[in-house]
């Protein structure tokens, strides 16, 4: 049970870091906010589990006398664990494979109940058929859900994955910040960083022009930075028309 608890602090704290961009202190400290609400007790084991993994990364440490205060942001990793503790499609996967085995399980079930029970068999086969087509009508339910949903992602084209193959990549890791409830607005140093790990080859000039040419096709819109302070690292801003884009967004 403590395990379940520990999983959901972390959720709590990462979609808190990933709810506003830039750093975040670690722990509160008296009126300051903080990604978890103390040291001890399982919040401190959330705390250290989490950055222990590599789903938050320590930025800097502040000293004031025998108190050190941690800042911390979320990485491509912390990412990936909300999509995979809060994405309704892995819900929904989940449910399916459940009612698949429930009905791989039916027939020998049957035959068990049909020796020990002989004298009801015929009622109790009528019930258990009717809860298999049940079963059945649930599980297409559940599987035409799902092609729905994936149908409803747009694609990256093959002429773009052919010259750009980071492009869908770069597509699932904004939905994955979606279905996490982020901000539309992905940082650029953010996007780059979570392709590099598959990517180590991409390069700056690379990402800039495969982002052209995907806003082109309207599978993404680049934003400008809301003021010139969020420009934390300028060298991934993108120059385009007069303006320093410097977010990405889904959709056009």
């Amino acid at each position: 049970m403590s395990r379940d608890k520990v999983s959901d602090l972390i959720v709590e704290a990462l979609k808190a870091a990933l709810s506003q961009p830039g750093d975040k202190r670690l722990y509160r400290s008296g009126k300051l906010e903080g990604l978890f609400p103390s040291r001890s007790g399982l919040n401190g084991e959330a705390a250290t589990q989490a950055v222990r993994e590599g789903m938050l990364e320590i930025t800097r440490t502040e000293t004031r006398g025998k108190t050190s205060c941690e800042w911390v942001r979320l990485t491509p990793r912390g990412v990936d664990f909300l999509h995979e503790h809060e994405s309704p499609v892995r819900a929904l996967q989940e449910l399916s494979q459940v009612l698949k085995l429930n009905q791989d399980a039916v027939p020998r079930w049957l035959g068990e109940l049909q020796q020990q029970w002989l004298a009801t068999g015929e009622r109790l086969f009528e019930q258990v058929h009717r809860w298999q087509e049940q079963l059945q009508a649930l599980t297409v339910r559940v599987e035409e859900a799902l092609r729905r949903v994936e149908e409803a992602i747009p694609r990256v084209p093959e002429d773009l994955t052919s010259s750009y193959p980071w492009t869908a990549p770069a597509l699932d890791y904004l939905e994955r910040r979606k279905t996490a409830d982020a901000p539309p607005a992905c940082p650029l140093p953010e996007l780059f960083e979570a392709l590099q790990a598959q990517h180590p080859e991409l390069s700056l000039t690379g990402f800039h022009d495969g982002l052209r040419r995907l806003q082109d096709r309207r599978l993404v819109r680049l934003l400008p930075a809301p003021t010139p302070e969020d420009l934390a690292q300028p060298e991934y801003a993108l120059f385009d028309g007069g303006q320093l884009l410097y977010a990405v967004r889904r959709g056009a």
